[in-house]
């Protein structure tokens, strides 16, 4: 860790922003917990905390984002585009890490892409040049994630716009014990968001609970930084 950060997670009480901030508050970050509803953000930080051992904060989204230096989105695609737009003047200058994925019930094993696009290179549209969008996490099990006593078996796809953010994700990465590796431009996260679909229908045909993704051919410890 270089250094710690003030990371707010967006849609923080669901099992994939619980388990991110777990993990990175695990690594010394200072969290924050954000829903849109602030009562159950804090019920949520108070239990996190118990589990990690140290202050979660927990906060309405629009506080999470204000307090946070970088921020993380874990919410449904159907609510995307309106948590980003509710907290977009909170958000200049500053990082936000996407792990939308455009999953629309009841065919989420089925590839959807609106617009044939990246759900989260839309939102990159929409935030704007002075917010670095980086998108992240669609193809890692929140159950993984939230299950503290053994590693993230899979590799995290990182792709962004600008170097600089997208290999500060790849750090938080690595601070929570995950390989992470650069994949692109924003618009490759479209490829990144199928493969979420491709895992669904994976779990659900071999009866597992969180298939993912490994990237071979590469050196064990140069991968990190790719």
């Amino acid at each position: 860790m270089e250094r710690p950060y003030r990371i707010g997670v967006l849609g923080g009480t669901g099992a994939q922003g619980s388990g991110l901030a777990l993990r990175l508050a695990l690594a010394g970050h200072e969290l924050v917990v954000g829903s849109r509803d602030g009562a159950r953000a804090a019920s949520v930080a108070a239990q996190l905390s118990a589990r990690a051992g140290r202050t979660i904060a927990g906060s309405e989204n629009r506080a999470a984002a204000a307090a946070a230096e970088i921020v993380i989105l874990t919410v449904p695609y159907a609510v995307q585009r309106a948590t980003v737009e509710h907290v977009l003047d909170q958000l200049d200058g500053k990082v936000l890490v996407d792990s939308t994925v455009p999953l629309v019930p009841p065919k989420v094993g089925t590839v959807q892409l609106p617009g044939g696009e990246s759900a989260v290179a839309a939102i990159q549209r929409l935030a704007g040049e002075k917010v670095r969008v980086v998108s992240a996490f669609q193809n890692v099990s929140a159950q993984h994630l939230c299950e503290l006593d053994h590693e993230v078996d899979c590799d995290v796809l990182v792709c962004g716009d600008n170097r600089a953010a997208c290999d500060l994700v790849i750090a938080l990465c690595a601070d929570m014990g995950m390989r992470a590796l650069h994949a692109g431009p924003l618009a490759n996260s479209a490829a990144a968001e199928a493969l979420t679909s491709v895992l669904i229908t994976i779990n659900r045909r071999y009866k597992v609970a969180g298939a993912g993704i490994r990237i071979t051919g590469l050196p064990g410890s140069g991968a990190r930084g790719g």
